[in-house]
């Protein structure tokens, strides 16, 4: 599977993917503090764990920063 991440292409080895599935394998330690959009559309956290995301989707994962 070829998706687009952040600007970015990657190939995974998985058929299919959940949001969650992605997250685990591109920032397994750094899922706190982030949002993810399919397509322009958020996907609330309730929902990464069905949430499939196909061959032509594009992903924005995005961080939350402090500052002041």
């Amino acid at each position: 599977m070829e998706l687009k991440i952040n600007q970015q292409i990657k190939k995974f080895n998985a058929e299919t993917l959940s949001v969650q599935a992605l997250l685990d394998l591109e920032i397994p330690n750094k899922q706190n503090g982030i949002a993810v959009a399919v397509n322009s559309t958020v996907i609330p956290k309730l929902h990464w764990n069905s949430h499939l995301i196909q061959e032509t989707d594009e992903i924005l994962i995005i961080s939350a920063t402090q500052g002041g």
